[in-house]
C-alpha cells in the first residue's frame, strides 16, 4: 500500500467532531509579546544576592553619613584646635584614648577622632570630585575616540604621549608648581585620572559599533550623538561603574601618597594622607601607635567597600547574569 492511500484511509477514519474551526479575530492578531524584564530591577536583584557587598555597601553608607553629620553631634571638639591642660596649662600630647579623647591625642594636643573624620570628609570629597571628572571626561572622550574615525589617529596620539609620561611624575611636579591645596590635588589627579576610562570605553565601543542595528541607525540619519548615548553607552555601564568604583580609592590612595612623600595637603588641613603620614612616624613606639591604626582602619573600610562593591555591581549589571 502506498503511502498516498495510507494518508486517505487515515483521513477517512478521524472524527471532524474533535476539531474546531478557528475564527479570524482581529484584536488577537495586533496583540504582541509583552516582557516585564528591566534592566535596573534585574541588577539590584542580582546585587542583592552577593551578601558581603551589601554589608558592606551598608557599611559605608553610614560611614559617609556619619562623617557628614559629625561635625553637628553634640559634644564634638574642632579638629584644628590645640587642646591644654587646665591644671598644668600645658598641652594634652599624645594622650592616649580615653574618655574625653575617643582616638586620643596627636603630638600638639589635637583631637584624632575629629581629626579623622574631618579628614575623611576631605579625602572623600577629593575621591569623589576625581571619579566625577574621570566619568566625564573619560566616557566623552572614550566615545568618541571609538566611535568617530576621523579622531582616532589624532585622540590616539595624544594618549599614547600623555600615558607614557609616569601618573607619579605628573602629579609630584603639578602639586610643586602650584599651591598646595584641595583644588591642586584634585586638578593633578584630574590630568590623569581620564586616561584608562576614555581607553577602556574606547576598545568597547569598538567592538559594538559596527553592529547590524548601528549601521541601521547611520543608514537613517541618526545623529552620532544620539548613536553613542542610546545605542552604544548603555553596553558599556558594567565598565563604567566599575571604573567610577575604583577611581575614589585610587584617589585617595594618590592622596596618601603625596602626604607620604611631602607634598600633599598642608598639615592644617587634615586628610588622611596627613594623618596616616603623623603616624607612620610613630609607628615604632608601642604607646603611640593609635595615631595610625586608626585613620588606617578608616581608610582600608572606605577603598576596600568601594573595590568590593564596584565588581559585584559590575558583575550584577552585566545582562548575562540576569535571569
Amino acid at each position: 500500500m502506498t503511502s498516498k492511500k495510507i494518508i486517505n484511509n487515515m483521513a477517512d477514519n478521524i472524527d471532524p467532531s474533535l476539531f474546531e474551526f478557528a475564527d479570524y479575530d482581529q484584536s488577537k492578531g495586533e496583540l504582541t509579546g509583552y516582557s516585564n524584564y528591566s534592566f535596573w530591577r534585574s541588577t539590584v536583584q542580582v546585587f542583592m544576592k552577593n551578601k558581603v557587598a551589601v554589608a558592606l555597601l551598608v557599611l559605608i553608607a553610614c560611614v559617609v553619613l556619619f562623617t557628614l553629620v559629625q561635625p553637628y553631634l553634640p559634644g564634638q571638639k574642632s579638629p584644628t584646635q590645640i587642646y591644654n591642660n587646665p591644671e598644668t596649662n600645658l598641652q594634652f600630647r599624645n594622650v592616649q584614648p580615653n574618655n574625653e579623647f575617643w582616638f586620643g591625642t596627636n603630638s600638639i594636643g589635637q583631637d584624632l577622632w575629629a581629626r579623622i573624620w574631618s579628614g575623611t570628609r576631605t579625602s572623600l570629597f577629593i575621591g569623589v570630585a576625581v571619579g566625577l571628572f574621570e566619568a566625564v571626561v573619560g566616557i566623552t572622550i572614550g566615545a568618541l575616540w571609538g566611535y568617530v574615525r576621523k579622531l582616532d589617529a589624532i585622540i590616539t596620539e595624544i594618549y599614547n604621549v600623555w600615558d607614557n609620561i609616569p601618573t607619579t611624575v605628573v602629579l609630584i611636579i603639578l602639586t610643586y608648581i602650584m599651591k598646595p591645596s584641595i583644588p591642586t590635588i584634585i586638578f593633578a589627579m584630574c590630568m590623569t585620572g581620564w586616561l584608562q576610562m576614555a581607553r577602556f570605553v574606547r576598545n568597547l565601543i569598538i567592538i559594538i559599533r559596527d553592529r547590524e542595528y548601528n549601521l541601521a541607525s547611520r543608514c537613517l540619519g541618526t545623529p552620532t550623538s544620539r548613536i553613542i548615548t542610546k545605542n552604544l553607552l548603555p553596553y558599556l555601564v558594567s565598565v563604567i561603574m566599575l571604573r567610577m568604583a575604583l577611581a575614589i580609592p585610587a584617589a585617595i590612595g594618590n592622596e596618601v601618597f603625596l602626604s607620604y612623600i611631602g607634598m600633599g595637603l598642608p598639615v592644617d588641613i587634615p586628610s588622611l594622607g596627613n594623618l596616616i603620614n603623623e603616624g607612620r612616624a610613630l609607628m615604632m613606639d608601642p604607646s603611640q601607635r593609635y595615631q595610625l591604626f586608626f585613620p588606617a582602619a578608616v581608610i582600608s573600610v572606605v577603598t576596600i567597600s568601594f573595590y568590593v562593591i564596584g565588581n559585584v555591581f559590575a558583575d550584577s549589571a552585566d545582562p548575562r547574569n540576569h535571569v
